[in-house]
């Protein structure tokens, strides 16, 4: 098994060859057991995917067509790991042999009425309880993934594939979901993290970052003189964002923790992971998968519903909107590169709008004999002036 350990990192990553095609990732694992696990799983997928692509030939069946996309560009994507999963299902249910002409329409429509049966792989552990994969998701996993294969088979390969309406299979989404968290749910979903990542949670509802944005602060993206941090978001695109005085607080108090990175969690007690040891008291650098099944669980203790890590972003963009009126902080804020996202966030600054109306809506028993003993009021103070 291939699975080794990148220079400063807690996890494992994978990195395997199968047909002269390299498969590489993180499998998010802190174990080497849990990790080859990973890594296993990820074989039987590039196997699935994996065809008889020959460089100089043009592509005739879904099987040569798919690895050759995955060799020019799936391989080298930032969520190659995920495109390798969506890919590999594809394969598995269209067929390697199946001509690259025939995935059309009626095969497309097919698939996305049965990946929409499919359980949320994120609740793998309360299959009972696990809702469906959602529209997003499904779009992602089926239209989308299809069309990238047959989109560079048509224009780069020069190979003839079928027209395919892709607008009568894109599932609606729901663009303007915005779940903004209450103070006591704040309170309560804080109460039940453990140490560290309590701080984590808090620094996201407190600044709006993203989750992987978090993991990667490092103490010289702080500059404490100047009251300002850096992260790096989507697109490896960098932002600062100026420190209030509660996010310069608890960055103050987390600076002795690690010489390097900001957010780090305290072993409870002393344990071995495989060849690694983690020692009762001493601090470690938060992961992704350790603050994704922290927070699960953390939620799981509450009585909060339909709650993300991403809504703390939510929660931070709508408090902003709702004081300040103005979409641009947020827009700035959140490190959005289009104002028109950050819009779904004029809820926030409607519902001040609306209580300010309310307030014109309890006239009095009889607005003429009000406004006429005003009148009489304004003008017997004029014969006194």
């Amino acid at each position: 098994m291939s699975v080794y350990k990148r220079k400063g990192s807690e996890t494992y990553s994978y990195d395997f060859q199968l047909g002269g095609v390299r498969f590489s990732g993180r499998t998010e694992a802190t174990t080497k057991r849990a990790a080859e696990r990973i890594e296993a799983q990820k074989r039987k997928e590039a196997e699935a995917l994996v065809g008889e692509e020959r460089a100089l030939d043009a592509p005739a069946t879904w099987g040569q067509a798919v690895t050759r996309y995955w060799r020019e560009v799936g391989q080298h994507l930032k969520n190659a790991p995920t495109e390798l999963e969506y890919l590999a299902w594809l394969t598995n249910e269209i067929g390697k042999s199946r001509p690259l002409i025939e995935v059309n329409d009626n095969v497309v429509a097919f698939l996305v009425a049965k990946k929409r049966q499919q359980k949320d792989s994120r609740y793998s552990k309360r299959k009972n309880e696990a809702p469906l994969i959602g529209p997003r998701a499904v779009n992602a996993a089926v239209p989308e993934a299809i069309r990238k294969v047959l989109t560079r088979a048509r224009k780069v390969w020069k190979v003839r594939v079928a027209e395919i309406d892709w607008s009568q299979h894109m599932l609606k989404q729901n663009e303007g979901r915005v779940r903004e968290a209450s103070k006591a749910e704040e309170g309560a979903l804080l109460g039940k993290l453990s140490r560290g990542y309590d701080v984590a949670v808090r620094f996201a509802i407190l600044t709006g970052c993203r989750r992987m944005e978090i993991l990667g602060m490092r103490w010289k993206d702080v500059d404490f003189f100047n009251r300002r941090f850096t992260v790096t978001g989507k697109g490896s695109k960098s932002r600062v964002i100026p420190m209030t005085v509660q996010t310069y607080d608890l960055l103050w108090h987390l600076k002795d923790h690690h010489p390097e990175v900001v957010f780090t969690y305290e072993a409870a007690r002393t344990r071995k992971y495989g060849d690694r040891k983690v020692e009762r008291g001493r601090r470690y650098p938060l992961t992704d998968s350790g603050l994704k099944s922290q927070f699960r669980r953390a939620l799981g203790k509450t009585d909060i519903e339909d709650f993300h890590f991403h809504d703390t972003r939510h929660t931070m963009a709508s408090r902003v909107a709702r004081r300040t009126k103005d979409l641009l902080s947020v827009q700035k804020l959140l490190g959005h590169s289009r104002l028109t996202t950050t819009q779904i966030y004029t809820h926030a600054m409607e519902e001040d709008l609306r209580a300010a109306l309310e307030e014109t809506e309890s006239p009095t028993e009889n607005p003429t004999i009000a406004l006429q003993g005003a009148g009489k009021a304004l003008g017997a103070k004029k014969d006194r002036g």
